[in-house]
C-alpha cells in the first residue's frame, strides 16, 4: 500500500491542471438528495489535490481533507489556504487520525480503489457519527461508444505499466455493495466532458500514475501514437474527453 500512496508524487502539476472537476448536477444531488448540508462536517478521504474539497467548501460545509501523499497535500493547501472551513491532515483511509464519531459524512472522490477496503470500512465506521453516510465518487472515463474513446483506451492498455491492475473499474458492483450496510447502497450517474487541444490531451494522459515518464523508452512512441489519435479525431482544434460521474452512497 505504501507504494500506492506515492504513485502521484511526480504528477501533481499535471493532475491539478488536467484532471476534471465534477458536474454541478452531481454536487446538487449530494446536497438535495443524499443529505449533505452547509453545516455538515465532511471528511474528504484520499483528498488528493483538493478538487472535491473545493466543491464542498463552496456549499459552506466544513471539510477535513485526509491525504497521505505530501506533494498532493501541499497542492491542496496552496489552493485552499485561507478558506475558513478547511483543514487538511496527514492520514489514510485505513488510519485517518480523526476522533471517534467526529464526522457527518465521508467522501472518497477518485480514491476508493486505492484503499485496503476491510481496514477502511472499520475506520469509516469509527469516525462517522451514528447514521452518517459514505459517498464513493468517480469520474469514470468512457471507453466505448466512439473510435476516439476506444483508441485512447487502447493506448493506455498498450503503454500503461499496470493500467489493467489499478483501474477502478476492477471493483465490481457486488464488491462496492458489500462495503455498505445490507442493501443500503444507492447509485446515481451524471455526465461530464473535458475539451482538450493537443497539449491538454497530453497533460491529461500524463496525470495518470501508470503512464511512462519522459525518460522511459516507451514515452516517445506513446506520444507519437497520441498525436496520431488526436489528428484522426480533432474538431476545430479539440477533442472531447467524456466521463460518467458515478456516485455510490449509503451507510457502512
Amino acid at each position: 500500500m505504501n507504494n500506492n500512496k506515492e504513485r502521484f508524487s511526480n504528477r501533481v502539476d499535471t493532475y491539478v491542471k488536467f484532471r476534471p472537476s465534477y458536474p454541478k448536477e452531481a454536487i446538487d444531488y449530494l446536497y438535495d438528495v443524499v443529505g449533505l448540508h452547509a453545516n455538515a462536517v465532511i471528511a474528504d478521504i484520499g483528498a488528493g489535490t483538493g478538487i472535491f474539497s473545493k466543491l464542498l467548501l463552496q456549499r459552506g460545509s466544513q471539510v477535513i481533507a485526509v491525504e497521505p501523499n505530501q506533494a498532493m497535500r501541499e497542492a491542496a493547501e496552496q489552493m485552499l489556504s485561507g478558506v475558513a472551513n478547511f483543514r487538511i491532515v496527514t492520514g489514510s483511509a485505513e488510519a485517518t487520525g480523526l476522533p471517534n464519531e467526529s464526522v457527518d459524512f465521508i467522501v472518497c472522490a477518485q480514491a476508493f480503489h486505492w484503499f485496503d477496503r476491510t481496514a477502511a470500512q472499520a475506520e469509516f465506521h469509527r469516525i462517522l457519527k451514528p447514521g452518517g453516510r459514505v459517498l464513493l465518487i468517480w469520474n469514470s472515463r468512457l471507453e466505448h461508444g466512439n473510435t476516439f474513446r476506444e483508441e485512447y483506451d487502447l493506448l493506455l492498455r498498450t503503454f500503461g505499466s499496470d493500467y489493467e491492475k489499478v483501474t477502478h473499474k476492477n471493483i465490481s458492483q457486488e464488491t462496492l455493495a458489500s462495503f455498505f450496510k445490507n442493501d443500503s447502497m444507492q447509485l446515481e450517474r451524471f455526465a461530464i466532458t473535458q475539451v482538450f487541444d493537443f497539449e491538454g490531451l497530453k497533460g491529461r494522459l500524463m496525470s495518470s500514475s501508470y503512464i511512462p515518464v519522459p525518460e522511459h523508452p516507451n514515452f516517445a512512441p506513446m506520444m507519437t501514437e497520441l498525436q496520431h489519435i488526436f489528428e484522426r479525431h480533432v474538431q476545430d482544434g479539440n477533442v472531447f474527453f467524456d466521463y460518467e460521474t458515478e456516485v455510490y452512497w449509503g451507510e457502512v
